[in-house]
């Protein structure tokens, strides 16, 4: 069980409470929500909150989010992009708007219920019945390559190589205002965002080491560049947080960059599109590549100098 107290800030003042809950809690979705407030789960000043109740500067909020029952994750006929498969591994191309594995309030849809699917018992426990098979995580809104392992030894090697931060990954993205310089280093620790729980923000005190390297592939229109990123290592929103640190947040991304752009995206332009490592089996190096999904390109096009 998780419990959050809130004292009422300017961001929420004005809200209806449903409304101010959706904005907090991203990660969860609206009916999951809206039963935390009818099963009386989301008090206002010690009393039940009606989801239609207006929220004042200073109101306390207290919400619990009970333990999750466990549930059975059902496969899904998702078709799926498969680039490469082995015995051992499933490289997959992901498209925009997929959740990678189940969390609350989004059980079905997930890359993990089409993987069920297509390759029914053949995906490795080690993260247990919601991620099977599942080594690394890209955003939903992040399209390309994620690699999937059929057993438990792939799957150990393979994290074995992320921790030591000898997988390559490089992410592709249009991002704002031009660089002095044509590439560089980001070398910032990346920890929860300390007043806003849906956000990443460097963190000196409590982030982890984080390293992004990046390169200016080109210059565009109204001051955006397409750039090349390569992690050294994978904190969650790491492309996202840095690069917004340093004056150059995506394109798209509403989280960490402005709210409001005229292209009617989904979500950041941010793309996967290089990955490599060492195969479990045979020891050697692969390494595979995606091409930019057909909004991307569009969008260069509609950029071009």
């Amino acid at each position: 069980m998780e419990t959050y107290n809130i004292e009422a800030d300017e961001n929420w003042k004005g809200k209806r409470v449903d409304k101010s809950l959706a904005d907090y809690f991203d990660d969860y979705s609206r009916s999951f929500l809206k039963k935390l407030l009818d099963d009386g789960n989301v008090l206002v000043n010690d009393k039940k909150a009606k989801p239609s109740l207006k929220i004042a500067s200073g109101d306390k909020i207290d919400i619990t989010i009970p333990d999750i029952s466990p549930v059975e994750i059902e496969p899904e006929d998702i078709p799926l992009d498969i680039v490469y498969e082995d015995d051992d591994i499933i490289i997959v191309n992901k498209p925009k708007g997929m959740v990678v594995h189940p969390a609350p309030g989004h059980y079905s849809g997930t890359l993990v219920n089409g993987l069920m699917y297509h390759f029914k018992d053949s995906l490795s426990g080690i993260n247990g019945e919601l991620r099977p098979g599942i080594v690394h995580r890209i955003d939903m809104d992040t399209t390309g390559l994620l690699v999937v392992c059929k057993n438990d030894a792939a799957h150990n090697f393979l994290s074995e190589q992320l921790a030591v931060h000898s997988i390559t990954r490089k992410y592709y993205a249009i991002c704002y205002n031009y660089f002095t310089e044509d590439e560089g280093m980001v070398d910032l620790p990346i920890g929860r965002h300390p007043t806003d729980r849906k956000k990443m923000a460097v963190n000196y005190k409590n982030g982890r080491h984080a390293v992004t390297r990046y390169k200016v592939l080109k210059k565009l229109k109204n001051n955006f560049c397409l750039i090349e990123c390569q992690l050294e290592t994978g904190r969650t929103h790491q492309i996202r947080v840095h690069m917004a640190y340093i004056k150059h947040p995506l394109l798209g991304d509403a989280v960490y960059g402005p709210k409001n752009q005229p292209y009617h995206l989904q979500g950041q332009t941010l793309h996967a599109g290089v990955l490599g490592f060492i195969h479990p089996s045979t020891k050697e190096y692969m390494e595979f590549s995606s091409e930019l999904p057909e909004y991307f390109q569009k969008l260069l096009k509609q950029l071009e100098l």
